[in-house]
């Protein structure tokens, strides 16, 4: 039905995907393949409340970035990235304060690999990005984000932790990206081997991964 076609500005509200369900629209059967979803705001989105059967999703892209990996994450067919796997529910998503939202969305997505989960407003002041396990809120401001002397005071500042396994895979990939870090890979005295990054408008995101018995 949508094959090779791009739905630009599309808006989604009360999107449940169990059996490929946009809206009140079922899309039994339906191909996704080469899909490029533009701008898309995603309202009350649900992708756990069953699988998505019966439809091809490869190449299936939001914002133009593939979310193939995303869905199959919530079919169980790949492992989360991150380790949010709470079996009661709870869970931390950090915010960050942000400048720019499109500027803070393409790069979370562009240069991390997150995938954006809704946006609000009108404009948009609001998002969520995810990967895997890892949920962050970002929110607008006006005005600077951080002031001019906080640096200067508190140099190693973090806004946010993420954990995972072995960071030093995400480490290499994000070396790739050309991200900008303010700690390399390291392995700190407690045993934990991570890295912190910088992000657009300088807020600090360490990644932490358990000890390794292997050097690095």
């Amino acid at each position: 039905m949508f094959e090779n076609q791009s739905l630009d500005d599309a808006l989604f509200r009360d999107c449940t995907m169990t059996r490929t369900r946009f809206d009140d629209v079922r899309l039994a059967d339906a191909r996704f393949e080469n899909v490029d979803l533009q701008r898309v705001h995603l309202r009350n989105v649900n992708l756990t409340d069953g699988s998505i059967e019966d439809a091809d999703i490869s190449g299936l892209k939001i914002m133009g970035h593939d979310v193939s990996d995303l869905i199959r994450q919530q079919r169980n067919d790949l492992p989360s990235v991150g380790t949010n796997n709470s079996s009661d529910g709870m869970a931390v998503e950090p915010q960050l304060y942000v400048g720019d939202l499109d500027r803070s969305c393409e790069f979370y997505c562009s240069k991390l690999g997150f995938h954006i989960a809704f946006s609000y407003g009108e404009p948009p002041f609001y998002a969520q990005v995810v990967r895997g396990g890892w949920r962050l809120n970002l929110r607008v401001v006006h005005g600077p984000v951080f002031d001019g002397g906080f640096r200067d005071r508190e140099a190693d500042a973090l806004s946010a932790t993420l954990t995972i396994g072995d960071a030093r895979p995400v480490f290499r990939e994000w070396q790739e990206a050309e991200v900008d870090f303010h700690q390399p890979l390291k392995e700190e005295p407690w045993g934990a081997i991570g890295f912190i990054l910088r992000d657009p408008d300088g807020n600090l995101i360490a990644v932490a991964g358990r000890p390794a018995e292997a050097g690095l």
